[in-house]
């Protein structure tokens, strides 16, 4: 079974809109499941909420409970990189949570999420994901080019607990880890399905550019951002089936 997560209302609508599942969900402390089935086979979708812990609880859930073979988040994100305007698709060829670390002498240093953070490196890098991941996002890529009327890339997605609504933070973390968008969920997600050995792929739409204004542009960019991302979530289930 695969299963698809999201974290706010808008991401679910779109996705209930393109998957056949039940009316009411199964409780699971913070995470709501709906099972289904789409093009007749079974799929789970997770109503996960916002943040780090929301994911990574209900990620644990669908691998455990559910018994997922595949992860795949769908929702919106806000641009790091001035060349992707709101409206791209980006599919999540590199993940990391960039708000773990350590602070000395008044600055952060940022490391590897889930280690000591003590002697650890400083993250420079944002972390590829498996091979194979990697060649089934192209192949989704290429399938979606023509259905969207966006542009869709494949793309570096860093996470954090926070809703960044600074320019020049946004700068800041483009020129630092060359990211080009930001989450609060696909690292989470990512270090949960790593544990587990399950491939997870991450599709997520810019809802805003992540400056001064973007709690404006979120709020009015968010369901079309949601639509976006969940179209490319059918196409994907056909190539994974």
């Amino acid at each position: 079974m695969h299963a698809i997560l999201c974290a706010i209302p808008e991401e679910l609508s779109a996705l209930r809109q393109q998957l056949h599942v039940e009316d009411r969900p199964s409780r699971h402390g913070a995470t709501q499941v709906w099972i289904g089935e789409h093009a007749g086979r079974p799929v789970a979708l997770a109503m996960a909420g916002v943040g780090k812990v929301n994911a990574a609880a209900a990620a644990a859930v669908l691998l455990d409970r559910y018994e997922a073979s595949a992860l795949i988040f769908s929702g919106v994100a806000g641009g790091l990189n001035p060349a992707f305007g709101v409206g791209s698709v980006l599919l999540g060829e590199k993940l990391a949570i960039h708000d773990f670390g350590m602070i000395a002498d008044r600055a952060f240093v940022r490391t590897t999420s889930g280690i000591n953070p003590i002697g650890a490196p400083t993250l420079e890098v944002v972390t590829p994901v498996r091979d194979d991941t990697r060649a089934t996002l192209v192949r989704l890529r290429d399938a979606v080019a023509a259905r969207l009327d966006a542009p869709v890339a494949l793309g570096s997605l860093i996470t954090a607990d926070y809703f960044l609504n600074c320019a020049a933070t946004r700068d800041d973390l483009h020129a630092a880890l060359g990211a080009d968008a930001i989450d609060m969920e696909s690292g989470a997600v990512a270090q949960v399905a790593a544990a587990w050995g399950a491939p997870l792929y991450v599709i997520r739409t810019l809802s805003d550019q992540a400056g001064d204004d973007s709690h404006l542009s979120f709020t009015q960019m968010a369901d079309m951002a949601s639509r976006n991302s969940a179209l490319c979530v059918t196409a994907l289930l056909e190539i994974l089936d």
